[in-house]
């Protein structure tokens, strides 16, 4: 096998010895007789070598795997120092599109995989969702097998006790939330005959773009989703009359005490506090939450649960009906070229990863190894409480190498109760029903330089500007003054660059 060869992060290193190091056609190279990977892992340790899932995945993949696992904490710094180093693995877990990934990517640091995964050679890399295949693209190319994750997530839950207690329906429209969000503030929604309960809890959330309550309310205000297409060009969504319409409605929330009066403060940490004490009674965020807050009303009161949460998905705006999706993917496995030389080393990993997407390998991924630390009863997975230390260690570690890109087939979770279940079912069905009202970001796959370098000092004077507005500090004379600082700071020239590579593409 051909010595590994550095990858140094600077642009022009990485330029001249990915042309030097690699040949597209040179069969010159051994087949590989191992499949290196680095991967952050979650659990309190890393597997060890002789671990069974990894055996299983090497029998499927065909391939010996031979894992790095970093801690997640220290992943960042480990990819700068190894694509600087002289022992490159074969595939590295790449958790985002970063200066220095983009950089040596574009260089030719790492495989474009674009014509390989269109060419249906890998059916189960063939993504089931072509835009969320844009989104983790790289100015049109690929350059990974993407991590999928839920692309609907976003939901409003709120205290059915509460509903039930005022005769109110869940809301479907931003107009019904308001009112429920009125409600729960003046109504008395706990019957107590005090004053001390209001409508939705926010807490503390920096930046923009980032599934925050606010991004969710301007999508469905129908702002777009960070950006949007107008006349055949890309805008950000913040200059949009729709933004300005959501801004207003979520500062009149606030100037009416339907939020709680420390949302610009609150610790995330605590975000389910209110909910379970009695004092807030909406939350808008992913719908996972709800599910949280069910067990911990399970162990308030385990006879009935079940009636203190609701779940809704996308609320129809004044404008339509819009969902705010995620960006689909959490990372991607890369390839990179002073690991894998040729094109027949390529395809090796291809096959390897494409056999790593079976349902059979995503079963060892999530679950482990059934007849050992879980079973299958009824078609649905059972674990076994005196192996949680094992079946932690898969879900921390081995997870993190799961795709899913063409589906996620293993066997579901076994639910504890007929609620339980119920709730379930209900996350599924609205995710498939706002999947079809989802706004996907249509500037994701773009990279600007402008941005690369400045965008959170950018991000940060809308984002401050937003609080400031639906806080009463500044008025629309003050909003469209931060614009203006916005567009002279830099973001006019990430609006150019963003629209010139639109254009290139289109």
């Amino acid at each position: 096998m051909l010595k590994r060869k550095r990858i140094p992060v600077a642009l022009l290193a990485v330029g001249s010895l990915a042309l030097g190091a690699c040949s597209d056609g040179g069969d010159n190279a051994e087949p590989l007789e191992s499949l290196d990977i680095m991967a952050p892992f979650f659990s309190a340790v890393p597997p060890e070598e002789d671990d069974p899932v990894d055996k299983a995945l090497s029998d499927l993949a065909g391939l010996d795997l031979s894992v790095q696992w970093v801690p997640n904490t220290d992943y960042g710094s480990k990819t700068n120092t190894v694509l600087a180093g002289d022992d490159i693995p074969d595939v590295m877990v790449i958790q985002g599109k970063d200066q220095s990934f983009v950089q040596t990517a574009e260089a030719g640091g790492f495989w474009d995989l674009t014509e390989y995964l269109a060419s249906g050679d890998y059916p189960n890399l063939v993504t089931e969702n072509p835009q969320v295949q844009e989104a983790a693209s790289v100015n049109g190319k690929v350059y990974g097998v993407y991590r999928a994750r839920d692309v609907i997530r976003t939901s409003v839950i709120l205290r059915q006790d509460w509903l039930d207690n005022l005769g109110l329906a869940q809301p479907q429209t931003t107009a019904d939330l308001y009112e429920v969000a009125r409600a729960f503030t003046e109504d008395d929604p706990d019957g107590d005959g005090e004053d001390d309960t209001y409508g939705i809890i926010n807490p503390a959330w920096g930046g923009i773009g980032n599934g925050s309550p606010y991004d969710a309310i301007e999508t469905w205000y129908g702002s777009g989703n960070l950006w949007r297409e107008e006349g055949g060009e890309l805008v950000p969504a913040f200059t949009t009359d729709e933004w300005l319409q959501a801004l207003q409605y979520e500062r009149d929330l606030v100037a009416n005490g339907y939020v709680n009066a420390d949302y610009a403060t609150m610790d995330p940490a605590t975000w389910n506090e209110p909910f379970l004490n009695g004092e807030g009674g909406i939350i808008i965020d992913v719908q996972s939450r709800a599910t949280q807050l069910a067990g911990l009303f399970k162990e308030q009161d385990p006879e009935h649960y079940d009636q203190y949460v609701a779940l809704v998905g996308q609320l129809d705006g004044p404008n339509g009906t819009y969902a705010l999706p995620t960006s689909g993917y959490s990372g991607f496995l890369a390839v990179p070229r002073a690991g894998v030389q040729t094109e027949d080393q390529l395809k090796q990993v291809l096959t390897a990863l494409n056999e790593l997407n079976t349902t059979e390998a995503q079963n060892l991924m999530n679950h482990g190894i059934e007849g050992d630390n879980y079973t299958v009863v009824d078609g649905e997975a059972v674990f076994d409480p005196a192996k949680q230390d094992f079946t932690d260690q898969v879900t921390g570690a081995w997870a993190q190498l799961g795709m899913n890109v063409a589906g996620y087939n293993a066997y579901p979770i076994q639910e504890e109760t007929e609620y339980d279940k119920a709730l379930y079912q209900q996350r599924l069905d609205l995710q498939a029903e706002d999947l079809a009202n989802a706004v996907f970001n249509p500037a994701a796959g773009f990279v600007s330089p402008t941005y690369t370098t400045s965008g959170a000092q950018l991000d940060t004077i809308i984002a401050d500007a937003r609080i400031q507005y639906i806080a009463g500090q500044i008025d629309d004379a003050g909003l469209q003054a931060a614009l203006d600082t916005w567009r002279s700071s830099g973001g006019d020239d990430v609006v150019q660059e963003i629209n010139d590579l639109y254009a290139d593409l289109n």
